[in-house]
């Protein structure tokens, strides 16, 4: 496609469960004509406490259940898919260009960071991964780079308990984000798609003198990028639309969704059975 004619074709944008609909959030603001196709694989969250083949086996399947879209890129809102399995998706298709969180966000990080010390949160199975390191140190050995795994958030964002004043979120962030106060770190990278509606009680607990990077908004950055290089982008004049699917019950689907993405969705969303991929 030359410049002159705009790709119409979808975005497809998955995460193991609601948290990459802060992805869509930054998606909607920052390439507004875009089409996307949601897919939160709620039936199976959270993904960061699974084995490493079973996380493959179902970024296989939301993958394959996307491609049906006919679509034009993939953006993998999850940190657990992005460090454990986006080089195997990305070589099983070739054809169809893949953006993940990771290495956005590192590259982010690595600007803002004054004395070489980024923390890392993300699951489990992200900081075993060690990714977020590898690529913060292609970038600039010298960063020293501190994770920690928070298993709490994903559940407790799922269940509505992200808000400031709240005795428990609070309790569970201070508890995992004391151990990278004092390591020293002046920037912290939120590891999950889930973390951004953390932001405030993170922002509260780590000070102003943290930079906090946001995983999900980085992606959509990086993908305005790469759709522009590569002459995919959409009509400018376009106001995108986006359709959301989900493996579990979509009943309470729009009030959560309504949260994560910051207003009133008056969209439905539409069950899959994800088995069948």
């Amino acid at each position: 496609m030359n410049e002159h004619q705009p790709d119409a074709r979808p975005v497809g944008v998955f995460d193991s469960g609601l948290g990459g609909l802060t992805a869509i959030r930054s998606l909607l603001r920052i390439l507004p004509e875009e089409n996307l196709v949601y897919f939160g694989d709620t039936a199976r969250v959270p993904y960061g406490n699974r084995a490493p083949e079973t996380i493959l086996q179902y970024a296989r399947q939301d993958v394959r259940f996307l491609r049906s879209f006919h679509l034009k890129a993939i953006v993998i809102a999850c940190g657990t898919i992005s460090t454990t399995s986006l080089d195997t998706l990305q070589a099983e298709n070739p054809d169809l260009p893949f953006v993940g969180v990771v290495s956005p966000a590192c590259r982010r990080a690595a600007e803002l960071t004054r004395r070489k010390r980024v923390g890392i949160i993300a699951t489990r199975a992200s900081v075993r991964s060690g990714a977020y390191e590898a690529a913060l140190h292609r970038i600039d050995p010298e960063i020293t780079v501190i994770g920690k795994p928070c298993p709490l958030f994903v559940p407790l964002v799922e269940n509505g308990r992200f808000r400031r004043g709240d005795i428990v979120i609070e309790t569970v962030a201070r508890e995992y984000l004391t151990p990278l106060l004092q390591e020293n770190i002046d920037t912290l990278i939120l590891g999950c798609t889930h973390y951004p509606l953390l932001e405030e009680v993170i922002a509260d607990i780590c000070g102003p003198s943290v930079a906090l990077v946001s995983a999900g908004e980085e992606s959509a950055y990086e993908l305005k990028r790469l759709l522009k290089a590569r002459n995919l982008r959409g009509d400018p004049s376009a106001a995108g639309e986006v359709q959301f699917y989900v493996s579990d019950r979509t009943e309470d689907f729009e009030n959560t969704a309504s949260i994560f993405l910051r207003e009133n969705l008056r969209h439905t969303a539409r069950r899959v059975d994800i088995e069948q991929y």
